[in-house]
């Protein structure tokens, strides 16, 4: 795979009770750094797995269609990375894949999604999402993806609400929930669940990592 990414297209896929609108910003930075960002929206509350899944996949079949063989790269926030895991776990899908980028996702689970459905309202408000927190993860990523995580260690966001969240987590997801067999890299850096989507060094770290395939430093 070429080290050269500039003018490259990337999907961003928000995560729960976000749209498109929440990756403006990291979007606005991979634009800076030369990619070609497209941000997906999904019914993340009102969806199932099934149809966020198609999603992912129109995207990349329409991207792949004007792009013509060059890859589709993937950023996926919390849930959105989740979806696009479970979208790359179809063969044809992930053979059009670049590389991914998973910011604060849980991989393994999430300890404050489960604990969120077990309060009186938390059923509504999570709405078809609880399909995905309850139906088993992968336990580890292709070997033929080029998968890298970024996790959070500011612990700002509603989790501590609902659930004692070992430390360090984001504040929504634990460092150790963004760990999966198979990454080509892992990197925690001071920043909360939501913050990272406005983060500078999180979208070069992103942006490094898409065309050298290895986050700096």
């Amino acid at each position: 795979m070429s080290s050269s990414f500039a003018s490259s297209p990337v999907i961003l896929v928000h995560g729960l009770w976000m749209g498109g609108w929440a990756m403006s910003w990291l979007a606005h930075e991979l634009r800076q750094a030369g990619f070609e960002p497209d941000s997906l929206s999904y019914e993340s509350v009102r969806g199932t797995l099934e149809e966020h899944v198609a999603r992912v996949r129109q995207c990349i079949e329409q991207l792949s269609a004007q792009h013509g063989r060059a890859p589709i790269h993937l950023i996926g926030h919390s849930m959105g990375g989740v979806v696009v895991l479970r979208a790359l776990a179809e063969e044809a899908l992930a053979r059009q894949a670049g590389r991914v980028v998973l910011l604060g996702t849980p991989a393994r689970g999430s300890q404050a999604a489960r604990a969120f459905e077990a309060q009186p309202w938390g059923s509504a408000l999570l709405g078809h999402s609880r399909e995905l927190w309850r139906s088993p993860f992968p336990c580890v990523i292709a070997p033929s993806l080029e998968v890298a995580a970024i996790a959070g260690d500011e612990p700002f966001g509603l989790g501590p609400l609902f659930v004692s969240l070992p430390s360090p987590s984001d504040g929504v997801v634990t460092v150790e929930e963004t760990r999966i067999d198979g990454l080509r890299d892992h990197r925690v850096l001071h920043v909360s669940h939501t913050g990272m989507l406005v983060s500078r060094e999180v979208a070069q770290f992103s942006a490094t990592f898409i065309r050298t395939g290895r986050f700096p430093g």
